[in-house]
């Protein structure tokens, strides 16, 4: 915990500063959701295809999920969206004149939710 999971469109590749991205966020997830650092992981999984609209070009998509444990008010969780999509705004730089659509969700864990760490 957190889990957290970056979609960004391939077309992004160049222009996302993900390790830096990764850090920044990491470091805001324990300052507004009281996270471990050791315990936030982030990966990042690029999509090949983005339609927007009608629209098969001229777009990039990126979308932050974060699941944490229960027990954040919904404050907490809109203050961690906001920070998620200033850092978009820093880190992310598309390329030839594409329209960037950003977007992030906080949301619980399942309470079914289970972990290991070992060799």
């Amino acid at each position: 915990m957190p889990q957290i999971t970056v979609d960004y469109s391939e077309r992004l590749a160049d222009g996302f500063d993900r390790p830096a991205f990764a850090r920044d966020l990491h470091t805001a997830v324990v300052e507004i959701a009281a996270a471990k650092p050791p315990a936030c992981k982030t990966r990042f999984r690029r999509t090949e295809d983005v339609v927007v609209g009608p629209d098969t070009d001229g777009h990039a998509l990126v979308h932050v999920h974060i699941g944490l444990l229960a027990g954040r008010t919904d404050d907490t969780k809109a203050r961690l969206t906001e920070a998620v999509l200033d850092l978009l705004r820093q880190y992310v730089k598309p390329d030839g004149g594409r329209l960037l659509h950003a977007s992030a969700e906080v949301r619980d864990l399942d309470a079914s939710y289970r972990k290991f760490e070992g060799e």
